[in-house]
């Protein structure tokens, strides 16, 4: 997992074209406008732009993807995501290759993002987004960017 400030981005060019072209979008694009739902982006990349309230820790799973990775993005409010390396999780659900997702449970380390701030997340990490930043629901705004795992 990576985390870091969108100005910055620039650094993490070198992680491969997808993910670079990732960050590239999210700075350059109105994300303030673009509508809610998915977005077509270039080289098997989409965009999902989504509003939601944070919710609770407590019952929530974690959940892992093996075809595409994460570039998650907050454009308003703040919210925690919890993260694990696969090994310190187990399987809560199995791993649904439509929607190319498996469930999880355990313990992880939560890490917060606010307005301004990405995370990479690759198939071996395992994150819980989504969750409030302090003790109740805010509202947040929020891209994720899916970029097909290369080979």
């Amino acid at each position: 997992m990576v985390t870091d400030h969108l100005s910055r981005a620039c650094v993490y060019y070198g992680l491969g074209r997808g993910i670079r072209d990732a960050l590239r979008f999210l700075a350059q694009a109105d994300l303030a406008a673009v509508s809610p739902g998915r977005h077509e982006l270039s080289g098997g990349s989409y965009a999902m732009v989504s509003e939601y309230e944070t919710k609770a820790a407590e019952g929530a799973l974690y959940e892992a993807h093996r075809r595409f990775v994460d570039v998650q993005f907050v454009v308003s409010g703040s919210e925690r995501i919890g993260y694990a390396p696969l090994e310190a999780l187990r399987e809560a659900q199995p791993y649904d290759d439509e929607r190319d997702v498996v469930k999880l449970e355990g313990e992880g380390d939560p890490v917060l993002l606010t307005a301004g701030q990405f995370a990479v997340l690759w198939p071996g990490d395992g994150h819980m987004p989504g969750i409030h930043a302090g003790d109740r629901p805010a509202h947040v705004r929020k891209v994720v960017i899916k970029v097909p795992v290369a080979g």
